[in-house]
């Protein structure tokens, strides 16, 4: 009797290597050198070179804390860089400068109500940098020695810690041990002790130890040996928002809060506690306001009360600075019968500072399109790369970039490296472009459901709808296939 053997293999894929590529993934900064000149391309940044230079006068307002409670609005045409340029100025502020990014939709939420929205939106963009002084145990690892007990369970030990001027050995408990493990810290390695949380951080490996060590990784470090006193006071700046200071507040669970997503709404007097507490200690010395940046991309989606909102909100003494953007021309202001320029009300228009953005031009859609090759680790060839330029002009530069991954996934299958002019062929026919889809539409409208509800359905290859629209003509040579049972529709 003959057994048959079923072998099954299984392929697992490595998830670690992958990275979400986002649209504006290869932004590092607004491309400009130290007088505020935009480069032609740099930092990811291609064009728009007016309006890059404003947001570079922006971004140094920013930073001299002399622009707060100000609305900036980015308008433009769609696909001219106008949420490329917000990331930038993102980018280019660096991580001690909050930054908050919504869209215009986002504040319409069955959960919270759109001033509430928008509240927490305002109260994220605002840091509040709270000092205080600790006293810290600072200096180099000279060794470690840890005694187990029997069972294995009580650990004690100690530590020999040294400056340039002095050396003390302290006694370690079990959560020192556990600190020092974790930190995996060693003789030769500089380290920094809170007493107060008993809290262990790593600063480096000391230079008098360096040749001690055969290989070293990229991430080593190396620091001088610390002088003077172990023990010192040191100030220590903890960088929160707003909005956490209110969520911890306003929660039974306190800190976790932040943790479960679930903020609810906030009630105004835990604001106005919070508000005043800040103000005092920004009085006393111990906390210093960092105004950060709102951005509301889509911003003609809002409505009057969210513009009635933001106009107030805007001349609080805790206010960020808006930046918004918006692709409309002369439109309704959504809540309102009349219409203005971009959607927006004029009293908030006159409010704001104005950056307009242009269409690019073809040098710089193949520049743009090169760098998005080049960060979706994508080869194209030179005429495909013509191609999508091309394509970029006549349809949109978003469209010619969703090619680029569809022309590397159809060159994948004819085992190629390199996407070609077939390839971007290939990805422009398969996929339509909003014109080309505009025009399908128009030609089968009859087949859509329309505003009333009417539709023609059933209309087979080979069926043409009689222009009186009465009967139904076959060629001789179609044949109607007959209806399977899944095709049967079941009536009352």
């Amino acid at each position: 009797m003959s057994t048959n053997t079923i072998s099954t293999n299984v392929q697992s894929k490595d998830l670690n290597g992958l990275s979400l590529i986002a649209a504006h993934s290869h932004i590092s900064g607004l491309g400009l050198d130290e007088n505020l000149k935009p480069k032609e391309s740099s930092q990811g940044m291609v064009g728009q070179l007016k309006a890059r230079k404003a947001a570079g006068v922006i971004q140094k307002l920013i930073q001299a804390g002399k622009i707060a409670g100000r609305a900036v609005l980015v308008a433009g045409p769609p696909s001219t860089g106008k949420t490329a340029i917000a990331m930038g100025l993102s980018q280019s502020l660096g991580s001690e400068v909050p930054f908050t990014a919504i869209a215009g939709s986002e504040v319409f939420s069955l959960d919270l109500s759109k001033t509430e929205s928008l509240t927490q939106a305002f109260r994220k963009s605002i840091g509040i940098k709270i000092k205080e002084e600790t006293e810290i145990i600072e200096g180099e690892v000279v060794e470690i020695q840890i005694d187990r007990s029997i069972t294995g369970g009580h650990k004690q030990g100690k530590l020999t810690i040294k400056t340039t001027d002095m050396e003390t050995i302290y006694e370690l408990g079990n959560k020192m041990i556990e600190g020092l493990t974790k930190e995996k810290v060693l003789a030769g390695d500089i380290i920094s002790i809170d007493k107060a949380s008993g809290k262990i951080s790593k600063l480096g490996k000391s230079f008098t130890r360096a040749r001690d060590y055969d290989a070293m990784g990229p991430d080593t470090k190396f620091v001088q040996c610390p002088e003077g006193e172990l023990q010192k006071r040191k100030e220590v700046v903890h960088t929160v928002s707003l909005h956490e200071i209110d969520v911890i507040n306003s929660r039974q669970q306190g800190f976790l809060a932040l943790f479960s997503g679930d903020t609810g709404e906030i009630r105004s007097e835990v604001r106005d506690q919070i508000n005043t507490k800040v103000a005092e200690w920004k009085e006393e010395g111990k906390a210093e306001i960092v105004p950060g940046v709102l951005f509301i991309d889509e911003v003609h989606m809002l409505d009057i009360e969210c513009f009635s909102f933001i106009n107030r909100a805007l001349e609080d003494d805790f206010s960020p600075i808006v930046i918004m953007a918006t692709n409309r021309g002369i439109s309704k202001t959504r809540g309102t019968n009349y219409k203005s320029p971009h959607g927006l009300p004029m009293d908030l228009l006159d409010r704001s500072i104005i950056i307009h953005t242009s269409s690019y031009n073809a040098d710089e859609i193949r520049t743009i399109l090169s760098i998005r090759a080049t960060e979706e680790e994508v080869e194209l060839s030179n005429d495909a790369l013509a191609l999508l330029t091309k394509i970029g002009q006549e349809t949109s530069l978003r469209y010619a970039s969703n090619l680029i991954a569809v022309s590397q996934q159809i060159a994948s299958k004819r085992r190629s490296n390199t996407v070609d002019l077939p390839d971007i062929k290939r990805g422009y026919m398969l996929f339509l472009d909003s014109e080309r889809s505009v025009q399908y539409v128009e030609e089968f409208s009859s087949q859509f459901i329309d505003d009333n509800g009417n539709v023609t359905l059933g209309a087979p290859a080979g069926v043409t709808n009689d222009p009186k629209g009465s009967t139904a003509s076959v060629s001789e040579n179609t044949s109607v296939p007959a209806p399977s049972n899944d095709d049967k529709m079941e009536t009352d």
